[in-house]
């Protein structure tokens, strides 16, 4: 089994990267949005009012990555090379999806920089079109790449 880092005898902390060489570290995250038929028609006209959802959604997930380390506890604050975020309607499927993919040269990695961006402009595609209809889903928030670090590579399968 493998260790949990951030506990020490069964109390939280901050792991402590500093002996760690900074290396490129790249995650890229994904979350989709299920629509309703009112949405969908919503996104189809341009919105609700509020302007574009899609580029709001963007932006917000863009800056959420930035704000990682003060929304999640025990995330190190680091300095981000690029963060991109990239919003696709499925009208057919109802669907909004996003791509996040975060990048840095640091001692640790932006795993929870790319999984925060894409929550936080699933939660603004929600927020932007709750108007037209409150039985929107996020759903699949999960991780689909990382590289850099001790631990290598990693990619979701499937």
């Amino acid at each position: 089994m493998a260790k949990l880092t951030h506990f020490e005898n069964g109390k939280p902390k901050m792991v402590d990267v500093s002996g760690k060489q900074p290396t490129v570290r790249v995650a890229r995250a994904e979350a989709t949005v299920r629509l309703t038929d009112e949405a969908v028609a919503a996104l189809r006209q341009g919105g609700v009012g509020k302007g574009d959802p899609l580029v709001v959604a963007q932006i917000a997930g863009i800056q959420a990555a930035k704000k990682t380390s003060e929304l999640i506890p025990l995330c190190h604050p680091l300095p981000l090379s690029k963060v991109d975020v990239q919003l696709a309607f499925d009208p057919e499927e109802g669907l909004v999806r996003i791509l996040a993919e975060a990048k840095t040269r640091a001692e640790t990695g932006v795993e929870m920089e790319a999984l925060t961006a894409a929550s936080v402009a699933a939660l603004t595609v929600y927020d932007m079109l709750k108007a037209a209809s409150k039985g929107l889903e996020i759903e699949n928030v999960r991780l689909l790449f990382k590289s850099g670090g001790k631990s290598g590579t990693w990619e979701r399968q499937g």
